[in-house]
């Protein structure tokens, strides 16, 4: 009884720690850790919730570019950080589920080392053609590619890219066979797709090369359309039920981080991006605000779809 009286105390001791700590949250600045660059998607998105997340935390809220290694020199240094929620990390679905099958020893686990707080944006591929490819929709690229196995060239950034792995599955699900042309980015694979050196791709651009008549958008990859071209069908409704592949970003602090810390963080966040303005600076991305474990459950089932992925198209790992 002693034995059992004493555990409890010092169960109630420890919740009451977390409890005040959690209370008195924040009490100095917070960081946001981007494992990317300056200047792009990855540095601004993260820049616009840290400016509106300020006021609402009562303190200062940094942005830290930490890129390099596909993004797991900043998810190992975010994971080894203290949880008290002061250390966060923007990160996107590439260090979440597709790292998993890209590398045999990942220094991380992107489950167990981290507590997700709020998935922030999604932003779809879309199927591009050269004009001068016979299909205008989905249905018609796919009889086009049955009837001439193996001709259909499509564009990459290169093997284990997101753009390489939605061409996979969407020849895994629609059972044909397109020869891959890596590059060493995909602005260049778009560039090919111009000057119709390459069919198609898959890439995080186009609309703008497609309103100048460059090339073809056919659907976009997300399962509804986007708000950037909801002209645009999804490739599901054109013609592949169940297809989805998006890009999608996030954030996340240290696995033990107290739960009341990640739920006050994941509402503040949540009104931040609710607001008009940040939604009109950046209208070409779905703003798609969740609660932490929605958040985990994405993660969840997007790892062992893209670990499929990898296993039909034999990407080995590095």
């Amino acid at each position: 009884m002693f034995v059992k009286l004493t555990i409890a105390a010092i169960a109630a001791a420890i919740a009451a720690v977390t409890l005040a700590h959690a209370q008195s949250y924040p009490a100095k600045a917070v960081k946001i850790v981007s494992p990317f660059a300056p200047g792009g998607p990855g540095d601004l998105l993260p820049r616009a919730v840290a400016a509106g997340l300020s006021p609402l935390l009562g303190q200062p809220v940094i942005v830290e570019n930490r890129p390099g290694a596909t993004t797991i020199i900043a998810m190992q240094a975010v994971a080894k950080a203290p949880p008290d929620g002061y250390t966060l990390i923007f990160t996107s679905v590439t260090s979440l589920a597709i790292n998993v099958s890209a590398y045999k020893n990942l220094p991380y686990d992107p489950v167990r080392d981290f507590a997700p707080v709020a998935l922030c944006f999604t932003t779809p591929l879309y199927l591009v053609v050269h004009p001068g490819v016979p299909a205008r929709t989905v249905g018609e690229l796919i009889a086009l590619a049955k009837s001439r196995p193996g001709k259909l060239t499509y564009g990459s950034g290169g093997s284990g890219t997101t753009n390489h792995l939605a061409s996979e599955l969407f020849k895994s699900m629609a059972s044909v066979d397109l020869q891959h042309v890596p590059y060493k980015s995909a602005g260049l694979a778009m560039t090919d797709v111009i000057a119709g050196h390459i069919d198609l791709m898959f890439g995080s651009g186009g609309l703008t090369e497609a309103r100048a008549g460059k090339v073809r958008v056919l659907a976009v990859t997300s399962a509804r359309r986007s708000s950037a071209a909801p002209e645009l069908p999804t490739v599901q409704e054109a013609g592949l039920p169940g297809y989805e592949s998006t890009l999608w970003f996030g954030i996340l602090a240290p696995a033990k981080t107290p739960a009341a810390i990640v739920a006050r963080l994941s509402s503040d966040i949540g009104r931040v991006l609710a607001q008009a303005e940040l939604r009109e600076r950046f209208n070409t991305v779905d703003f798609t605000p969740s609660s932490p474990e929605e958040f985990a459950g994405l993660i969840q089932r997007e790892i062992p779809k893209w670990r499929k992925v990898f296993e039909a198209a034999k990407i080995e790992p590095e």
